[in-house]
């Protein structure tokens, strides 16, 4: 094992170089799978782009599958960061319910249409359907958490009378969500904010309380 040392005398930082080389074969993935397509990204690609060893990649993911969700993740995660969000970021609260949910379907459509965030999520998409285990892991760490805020958000409408309380909030939810997805996978449409502002419309339509 060698001694190599700083100039400073102190021992060069292994966890800062782990981070360097983790966050090069996120940049590289990402990358690839932008420019080339799912199909043609490969280990050996991401390892060349991001001047690693494939062995470095396999220490710690599986498969490109796996490399490209953590990838993902943590590019959500810094587009979180630099609006200013964490982790435990919610749909606002205003008072105005249709303002709320427009808000959050508008910076969703801003997300899916960005190439940054479009591409390697319709790669994650197709690439779950026909890995289960991937497509469950990638609702568990990214789906599932942001569902959730719609759930809370529509909760608090429903106590503030403005939701039918009969109502699944976790079917409700599916009216806001659905059609966007829908409409973004198969690209029947363009995704606009006019868009969004009227799914917003339709869909507290059919939730509003009943007489």
């Amino acid at each position: 094992m060698s001694d190599t040392k700083l100039p400073d005398g102190k021992a060069p930082d292994a966890s800062r170089r782990s981070e360097r080389s983790r966050r090069a074969i996120f940049d590289a993935a990402l990358a690839l799978v932008s420019e080339a397509g799912y199909a043609k990204t490969t280990i050996e690609g991401i390892a060349a782009r991001a001047g690693v060893g494939k062995q470095t990649i396999y220490r710690w993911w599986p498969s490109k599958a796996a490399v490209l969700l953590d990838a993902f993740l943590d590019l959500a995660a810094r587009a979180n960061e630099a609006l200013g969000g964490d982790a435990d970021s919610e749909i606002p609260d205003t008072g105005d319910l249709a303002a709320d949910l427009s808000y959050v379907l508008r910076a969703t459509v801003d997300e899916l249409n960005n190439p940054v965030f479009d591409a390697p999520s319709r790669a994650l998409a197709a690439e779950g359907i026909v890995n289960p285990e991937l497509g469950a892991r990638f609702v568990e760490a990214l789906l599932e958490p942001q569902l959730q805020y719609y759930v809370r958000r529509i909760e608090r409408a429903q106590a503030a009378g403005d939701i039918d309380p009969d109502v699944d909030p976790r079917i409700a939810l599916e009216l806001l969500v659905g059609p966007l997805n829908h409409r973004w996978l198969h690209r029947t449409l363009p995704l606009t904010h006019a868009y969004a502002d009227t799914l917003v419309r339709y869909a507290l339509g059919g939730l509003a309380p009943r007489g």
